[in-house]
């Protein structure tokens, strides 16, 4: 078996990663259990409408970050959203996907070996490195995992494998807040003022993006994040009721005879808040087992994106 990797999740971390090994001529499987590659870097159709309903834009403060970024800018696959023509919270330009923020990651997806609906739930060691079992009832071998599932998830993973190691503390300490996003078809334009997005630093929501003005949404539809206070409150709640509460708090933006109609989405694991000072994780086990997500580093789009590259290059050096 030459090197091998199983890599656990097909978010920005686990294509990233996958890139880079395949770059070095590692055989490479990426598994994630969603029906979709792309993690929270995720566009919704409805009707004529588009939604960014997860990351709404992402900005670049590293060489490496920056090269990447320039790239899919110059492939069109991602433009720059200048936002502090609108807002006073942002002074600087964040970029988005073309075609939505998923269009990035089935960029990145595209040339590699992805099983999507397959939930990794035990994995075992073995003489030659590791045997993942998903959900489905298929079995899979490699010779190292890389797990980019959030942390309560790679923990539960781990636990339920009966994989034990000290490493695992380390991850109980990354913690994440949910969200809960409203998407709303409209009948005619917003009242959101262009380029498009509103941040609101107090009160029941966190932010407002108009999909039509930020160019991915050829009908009028907009994208509504509650925040981290309200969605940990209301996570659980009846969506429909809560989503009707949140578009009432915007009826100056978003009149309600304007509305088609909306949907609702839950994030549990949105934004890591307290994260890991390191790009990865590497357990102490037998056979490389590594851990990355926006969960380390500097977090957020970046972070994953760093977090992926870097633990693929710990596991070509070994």
């Amino acid at each position: 078996m030459k090197n091998s990797c199983i890599i656990i999740g097909a978010g920005l971390s686990g294509l990233v990663a996958a890139h880079e090994l395949v770059k070095n001529n590692w055989e490479v499987l990426v598994l994630d259990k969603g029906r979709g590659v792309g993690g929270r870097l995720a566009t919704r159709r409805a009707a004529e409408a588009k939604f960014d309903h997860g990351a709404q834009y992402f900005s670049t403060k590293t060489p490496d970050f920056q090269s990447f970024a320039e790239n899919l800018i110059q492939k069109q696959i991602a433009k720059e959203w200048q936002l502090q023509e609108g807002s006073a919270n942002f002074r600087h330009a964040r970029l988005i996907g073309i075609q939505g923020m998923s269009s990035i990651a089935k960029f990145l997806a595209e040339g590699l070996s992805i099983k999507l609906s397959e939930k990794v739930i035990h994995i075992e060691e073995t003489n030659n490195g590791f045997s993942v079992k998903t959900e489905a009832g298929n079995s899979f071998e490699a010779k190292a995992i890389i797990c980019t599932a959030p942390a309560p998830q790679a923990i539960e993973l781990m636990t339920n494998s009966h994989l034990n190691f000290p490493e695992i503390a380390q991850l109980q300490q990354i913690k994440y807040h949910p969200c809960i996003a409203v998407m709303a078809n409209l009948k005619e334009a917003s009242n959101i003022p262009q380029p498009g997005g509103i941040a609101f630093e107090n009160g029941p929501i966190a932010w407002i993006a108009d999909n039509y003005q930020k160019g991915i949404s050829p009908a009028y539809a907009i994208t509504l994040h509650a925040s981290p206070a309200f969605s940990s409150a209301h996570f659980d709640d009846d969506l429909m009721e809560v989503g009707k509460n949140l578009l009432k708090e915007v009826e100056n933006l978003i009149p309600s005879d304007s509305i088609d109609s909306y949907q609702v989405h839950r994030w549990r694991y949105s934004l890591a808040y307290e994260r890991l000072d390191e790009n990865y994780l590497r357990a102490f086990t037998e056979s490389p087992l590594i851990f990355a997500g926006d969960g380390f580093g500097i977090g957020s789009i970046e972070g994953a994106y760093l977090s992926g590259k870097s633990a693929a290059q710990d596991l070509i050096k070994t």
